[in-house]
């Protein structure tokens, strides 16, 4: 008996055939597999695919080149008229205010969403500080706040609907651009406080429209304030943990979420700031054109969205540049007044406008494959 269970064994030391099965039953999905080494794709990359890459890395190039062409082409058809000190300063006048709500418009659909109510809240906000100043007899500082804490209000009140209700951002302030627009005329009486008035009793309410001059270029505080504006966001947005959750949320959500990252929190701030700006932007409003005007400043929710998708802002979310609203900004500017001066239909502006809007929609796309 001991003879026959001896033989059966395999002498001591002896390998195991080579065709064998696993020893082990987590060790049969390894028969038959590959065994090359994992390689890289390390081919050079094509003219094209350099250049998308330098676009998918910055984001703000594209308009800015739109801008540097747009600039010399109006400058070889119109020559000096064009590029004189006073005529580029104009530019700048001229998009001060879409300049400011556009960056209100930028920290929105950085997150992947949208802002329809920011035209309605930069009026609402200008009415709220003539109105307290005029009808009510506050000092135009305090009334100044009042229109702060109003815009931060209606701002607040979209990050609420938004990040707590889970309502879509276009659907929120689409009802809310409605709400405050009704709310606007109701509470002014569609009555419109003179430039005169403001000038005699409140001209801290026409602080921004005061002029700079350097030279023959003239500057007015608004411009001032959107330069400044742009670069503390470029600032805090490239350089802050606050900013990079922004392009975080924008980017997706649910792995902020999973990353530590507050996203209704940062959704409600978001929405808050938004409204702030706008009111800096109701402000500046008064400033620019002297008055307190309830219908005022209708296209600006528009001309804001026009700005950051020339831009180069994506619609989706967590890529772009506030660099890039301004150059946009500055694009619309710049073909709004050269049309204007070469003598062309108004009409053009639009159509070559709308143009834009689809090739840089179209661009965005095409740069987004990168990552894809």
């Amino acid at each position: 008996m001991s003879e026959t269970t001896t033989a059966s064994q395999p002498p001591q030391g002896s390998q195991p055939p080579q065709g064998s099965q696993p020893a082990q039953e987590f060790e049969k999905v390894l028969t038959g597999s590959s065994t090359q080494v994992a390689s890289f794709d390390t081919h050079d990359k094509t003219p094209i695919q350099k250049f998308q890459h330098f676009l998918h890395g910055s984001p703000s190039a594209v308009p800015l080149i739109v801008l540097v062409i747009s600039v010399a082409v109006f400058g070889v058809l119109l020559g000096g008229k064009f590029f004189s000190a006073f005529t580029l300063t104009l530019i700048l006048q001229q998009v001060a205010i879409t300049g400011i709500v556009g960056a209100a418009q930028t920290l929105v659909i950085l997150t992947a969403g949208i802002d329809l109510s920011v035209g309605a809240i930069m009026v609402l906000t200008s009415v709220v500080m003539g109105q307290f100043t005029f009808r009510y007899g506050l000092p135009p500082s305090l009334a100044v706040l009042c229109g702060f804490a109003c815009g931060a209000l209606c701002g607040y009140i979209n990050g609420i609907l938004v990040a707590r209700m889970k309502l879509p951002p276009f659907i929120v302030t689409l009802g809310m651009w409605q709400i405050v627009l009704a709310s606007n005329f109701l509470y002014s009486a569609n009555e419109t406080i003179r430039s005169q008035d403001i000038s005699a009793q409140a001209p801290l309410l026409q602080l921004f429209g005061e002029n700079l001059r350097l030279g023959n270029a003239v500057l007015t505080y608004g411009v001032v304030a959107m330069v400044l504006l742009v670069a503390v966001l470029w600032y805090v947005l490239n350089h802050t943990a606050w900013g990079r959750h922004v392009y975080a949320v924008g980017d997706d959500p649910d792995a902020a979420e999973l990353a530590g990252v507050n996203v209704k929190r940062m959704l409600v701030s978001i929405y808050t700031l938004s409204g702030l700006i706008c009111a800096l932007a109701g402000w500046t409003l008064i400033g620019r054109i002297g008055s307190v005007s309830p219908t005022a400043g209708q296209f600006a929710n528009i001309e804001s969205i026009t700005a950051v998708v020339i831009g180069g802002i994506s619609l989706f979310g967590g890529r772009g540049s506030i660099l890039g609203m301004l150059f946009g900004a500055l694009i619309v500017g710049v073909f709004s007044l050269g049309l204007r001066l070469v003598g062309t239909d108004p009409q053009w502006t639009y159509l070559l406008i709308g143009v834009l809007i689809i090739s840089a929609v179209a661009i965005d796309q095409w740069i987004r494959k990168v990552a894809g």
